[in-house]
């Protein structure tokens, strides 16, 4: 089943692309520096990853377990 159509996969894949925007921010900065078009969408997640680090942490191991 697509993500989009599956709550559970699609929490998964936002939080996938949060915590991979954020690292990619702190390891290659100058790669997220446009705030505007395509990038910007992965700027304004690295943007919100900060903040929600350790949250973020805990919330994977929690979507990481089966049902």
């Amino acid at each position: 089943m697509s993500a989009l159509f599956n709550f559970h996969s699609f929490l998964t894949v936002v939080l996938l692309v949060i915590c991979t925007c954020t690292y990619l921010k702190m390891q290659f900065p100058a790669i997220l520096e446009q705030k505007t078009g395509f990038r910007g969408f992965f700027w304004k997640a690295a943007r919100i990853g900060r903040p929600f680090h350790p949250f973020g942490a805990q919330l994977s191991l929690v979507i990481s377990k089966p049902f």
